[in-house]
């Protein structure tokens, strides 16, 4: 161990252990504690305020660069004694110093979605200047396109890019449960008139605000929280969330969504398809289902009432 790295202990708990153990690693001198799961667990939305945690969970605390090992190990058995504990087993792991910045530089690259539309970290080069390049760097707000239901939903846009750049030139836009803003965004790049980016979480929206104003995209952009934003009746309803809120959101997405619109769903899994459709077929009329490792993308038209 160099004076650079930094040492680390993980920690086995379950939902009734973890708040004491994460107190015990505090105590010994942990500078972060970090929750992780254990088996791969899903955890649905949870509702505001909620915060779920998986039946299997590794706590790691993370110590300060330099820190004894043997000093570590003895901290950790007097922080335990201090706290009423039994020494629980622990692994320790030794962290070597990078520079972080670089590390997931390396690992987000450009990605395409359709023949003229790409999504780039501000590192690096435009692979196609004369294509649309919306440039998006991983934040604190869900929505990069990594994940196979934003990446469906990135896709069902760029595949509208082919003699138009601009494919949804004058449309109107909701993106519900928005997170980073990327597919309200996506939808402004791409010719739309106007957009509404909508969330529950505050962090969503600023996210949204800036990834808007990096994007250049800001005066088109409406943004608000799910129970306040007044929404338009839209050409095009997007939402990239879950089952039970979709389930929930039906009687307001067809209020929301013009005669003939299109709606999009994700953030589903191939076996909540048929329960939502019929949640949904007394508005709208779907189209063939496309799926990505086990997530499902939903599009249908809204009928004429």
């Amino acid at each position: 161990m160099t004076s650079q790295d930094w040492p680390e202990i993980s920690v086995c708990a379950t939902p009734a252990t973890a708040e004491a153990l994460e107190e015990w690693l505090f105590a010994a001198g942990a500078v972060s504690v970090t929750y992780k799961d254990s088996h791969d667990q899903p955890i649905l939305e949870p509702a505001p305020g909620e915060i779920p945690l998986w039946d299997e969970i590794t706590l790691v605390g993370l110590f300060a660069q330099a820190t004894s090992i043997d000093d570590l190990h003895s901290s950790l058995h007097l922080a335990a004694i201090d706290n009423s504990l039994s020494v629980p087993d622990y692994a320790l792991n030794i962290l070597q110093d990078t520079v972080w910045e670089r590390t997931w530089m390396a690992d987000y690259q450009p990605m395409q979605f359709g023949p003229h539309f790409w999504v780039c970290p501000s590192h690096c080069v435009f692979p196609d200047e004369q294509a649309i390049n919306l440039k998006l760097d991983p934040g604190l707000a869900f929505g990069t396109g990594t994940h196979p239901t934003t990446a469906q939903c990135l896709q069902w846009l760029g595949e509208k890019t082919g003699a138009s750049l601009q494919p949804l030139a004058g449309k109107t836009v909701i993106d519900f449960g928005c997170g980073s803003g990327v597919l309200a965004i996506a939808a402004l790049l791409l010719g739309a008139g106007s957009a509404y980016a909508v969330d529950i979480d505050k962090q969503a929206i600023l996210a949204s605000c800036q990834n808007a104003d990096i994007n250049g995209v800001s005066k088109k952009l409406h943004t608000g929280y799910a129970n306040e934003l007044q929404l338009p009746c839209a050409d095009i309803t997007m939402a990239n969330i879950l089952f039970e809120p979709l389930t929930t959101l039906a009687e307001r997405f067809a209020a929301v969504t013009s005669s003939g619109g299109q709606l999009v769903m994700s953030g589903i899994l191939e076996h909540q398809v048929e329960p939502l459709c019929m949640r949904y077929n007394p508005w709208f009329d779907f189209h063939p289902v496309s799926a990505y490792n086990g997530w499902a993308l939903l599009t249908a038209t809204r009928r004429p009432e």
